[in-house]
């Protein structure tokens, strides 16, 4: 399969930690065969639920060679290269070929935020020096600028720049880029927000990138499924499900890493792996535990609690 065909649920898969310095390798293993059991279509590492930019260097480096040694070749593995130096996005493009991942992905770089036309010559910079496929990343609540419609356009004439994934929650957007790039055969959309996926694939995604299929992979993989083949019915029951993740797990305590501390916590609970989130942030204590194990017997998952 051609890297720029990848079309399917990709979660945006979380990085198990013990603490700031160590990877829970057991816990990556049991995750990522999870993910494959639940039927995924690919992987995506070191994205935001992947805590990317908390995470030292040596760490990204052993996560990478970790799931790309599990998964063996079995799906597609796309790692997150992000950065505020384009050299250490190269480097991890590097190290994401040399384990055998498939693609690499980038959101812009954070701080100042660049002009559109700095945009345009980064990235080009970016996908000229990688030795794997590009795929974009729209993420302006977290880098201060948006990958205008316009400065997509131009990249994606780029041999190697194939996608982009949009986590704006943004539907004008989205649609946006749909209808530029509708003769683009060889670049695809991707949606981030879960909320939004059943509509963006039956609007022409080529996929999704959710969070909450870290937790229940084959829900999120039929919801895309029954999108891709427009069955109405099965979207709008396994939406109801889907929005009663977001609605619980998602909105616990009132913290800009609310999302990722449910995710990790729920996972955490289902004997999958551990919950340490890397600094400045912290795991849910135990009031907050009790909110998320409630959470996950009101989505009928308290068999699975352990």
């Amino acid at each position: 399969m051609e890297t720029n065909q990848l079309r399917g649920m990709i979660p945006p898969m979380i990085t198990p930690l013990l603490d700031n310095n160590h990877l829970d390798l057991e816990g990556v293993d049991r995750l990522t065969e999870h993910l494959i059991a639940g039927g995924v279509h690919g992987i995506f590492l070191l994205g935001t639920t992947g805590e990317a930019q908390s995470l030292a260097y040596h760490l990204r480096y052993e996560l990478v060679e970790r799931v790309c040694a599990r998964v063996a070749g079995r799906i597609p593995v796309l790692v997150g290269i992000t950065d505020t130096s384009l050299e250490e996005s190269v480097k991890l493009a590097y190290k994401a070929k040399e384990c055998g991942a498939t693609a690499v992905v980038a959101a812009s770089p954070y701080y100042f935020a660049p002009s559109q036309p700095e945009l345009v010559e980064y990235f080009t910079a970016l996908a000229n020096a990688v030795p794997l496929p590009l795929y974009l990343y729209n993420m302006p609540s977290h880098v201060k600028v948006m990958l205008e419609p316009s400065t997509v356009w131009a990249l994606a004439s780029h041999p190697n720049i194939i996608g982009l994934k949009d986590s704006s929650a943004n539907m004008c957007y989205f649609q946006s880029l749909l209808h530029l790039l509708r003769d683009k055969e060889n670049f695809s959309l991707y949606v981030g927000p879960e909320e939004l996926t059943a509509e963006c694939v039956m609007m022409g995604a080529a996929g999704a990138i959710n969070g909450g299929a870290n937790l229940f992979p084959k829900l999120y993989v039929d919801l895309y499924n029954a999108a891709a083949r427009y069955d109405i019915e099965t979207v709008h029951q396994l939406q109801q499900q889907v929005m009663t993740i977001c609605s619980t797990i998602y909105t616990i305590g009132r913290y800009g890493s609310s999302y990722l501390k449910g995710v990790k916590c729920a996972l955490s609970l289902l004997g999958i792996c551990n919950d340490y989130i890397s600094y400045p942030y912290q795991k849910f204590r135990d009031a907050e535990r009790e909110k998320v194990r409630a959470a996950l017997e009101s989505v009928g998952a308290k068999n699975l609690i352990r």
